[in-house]
């Protein structure tokens, strides 16, 4: 069976709008959890905008399946995730002014700096994905620097304005999943996907997980999140 992984961030998002202490994202984890996630999600950013490190710290002691760190490759950020052992960490690009993650990372702009984090990460027993735009060259960069896991970027996809841009861009997914089973690297994807679009995924059997946050936690504001979880379950595993 496909794995879902449930992003958070979103409800710290809700919560941050009033800077206040509720929703609180560690409950709604424990919740998604319950409804039969196969790990959580949180992008700890530089500038905090979401969620916070007393979340992250709460979450290493609760989360029961997976607790997977979506973060910048920077001293910093690797600093804490030694600190904090998730299971994996996704390196992400990251911006100050971008309202979510516009793309995919750019390993081959700072390859060995990129490198060196994968290895020190690796070196106390986390799982290194690297988040790309579904693209070959960066799909090899992802195997040069040793990385774990891909998580293909699906943005593009997502957003396609007719069915051929759409036809393009699946296109595109399909030929990086396979460079990145060749290449023997494990696969995620993720951004954008919703209860609709996703079908057009789950028919790829090479793809182990789906990361999926913002459309779970706005259904979830209409049908609460066991209901939102576990609609997206039964998707994700309906025979293709």
């Amino acid at each position: 069976m496909t794995r879902l992984s449930v992003n958070v961030d979103h409800v710290a998002t809700i919560r941050e709008a009033r800077r206040i202490t509720e929703p609180d994202p560690v409950t709604a984890a424990a919740l998604a959890e319950l409804a039969g996630a196969d790990g959580i999600i949180v992008h700890l950013r530089e500038d905090r905008r979401h969620i916070k490190d007393r979340d992250l710290r709460l979450l290493r002691e609760t989360v029961k399946t997976r607790l997977i760190l979506e973060m910048a490759a920077t001293e910093e950020m690797v600093r804490i995730a030694l600190d904090v052992k998730p299971e994996m960490v996704t390196l992400v690009p990251e911006k100050r002014e971008e309202l979510t993650t516009e793309g995919g990372l750019d390993i081959n702009m700072n390859k060995e700096y990129v490198k060196d984090s994968v290895l020190m990460l690796q070196e106390r027993g986390i799982l290194v994905s690297l988040f790309v735009d579904p693209d070959i060259d960066q799909i090899k960069a992802a195997h040069k620097v040793s990385g774990d896991y891909v998580e293909i970027h699906t943005g593009r996809f997502c957003e396609a304005y007719d069915r051929v841009e759409e036809k393009r861009e699946l296109d595109r997914i399909l030929t990086s999943v396979k460079m990145a089973s060749k290449l023997k690297l494990g696969i995620n994807a993720g951004h954008g996907l919703n209860y609709q679009n996703i079908k057009s995924l789950t028919g790829i059997d090479e793809i182990e997980e789906f990361s999926i946050g913002h459309s779970i936690i706005s259904r979830a504001l209409l049908v609460g999140l066991d209901r939102a979880v576990r609609e997206m379950i039964e998707l994700i595993n309906l025979p293709a």
